[in-house]
């Protein structure tokens, strides 16, 4: 199984920045991507961005040019650097990990337990 633990979240101004990062651990063959998401109070959670183990990233429209995402195979880990920070940015945002166990193609999908980022003045 797998476990994710995240950190980088915070308070920030309008235009600031802030980095999240998320690192998966535990019994897993191989993780296959790695994401992003976020929700605000009563919306859905959306994605905000994704990377696959290839490195092939997609955005959501409302991040493109401001956020980027990045990992470190080797250890597991994916970061989101976001700049240019909006009031309507302001969520929880949640890394998601998609894994295989040994023996087996089968994606199991695990989420964090999210992390605050509040962006006001």
């Amino acid at each position: 199984q797998v476990q994710l633990v995240e950190s980088g979240g915070g308070s920030v101004q309008p235009g600031g920045s802030l980095r999240l990062s998320c690192a998966a651990s535990g019994s897993f063959f191989r993780i296959n991507a790695m994401g992003w998401y976020r929700q605000a109070p009563g919306k859905q959670r959306e994605l905000v961005a994704r990377i696959t183990r290839g490195g092939t990233t997609n955005y959501a429209d409302s991040v493109k040019g401001r956020f980027t995402i990045s990992s470190d195979n080797a250890k597991n880990t994916v970061y989101l650097r976001m700049d240019g920070l909006r009031p309507e940015d302001a969520a929880v945002y949640y890394c998601n990990a998609g894994y295989r166990l040994a023996d087996s193609t089968y994606e199991y999908s695990k989420w964090g337990q999210g992390t605050q980022v509040t962006v006001s003045t």
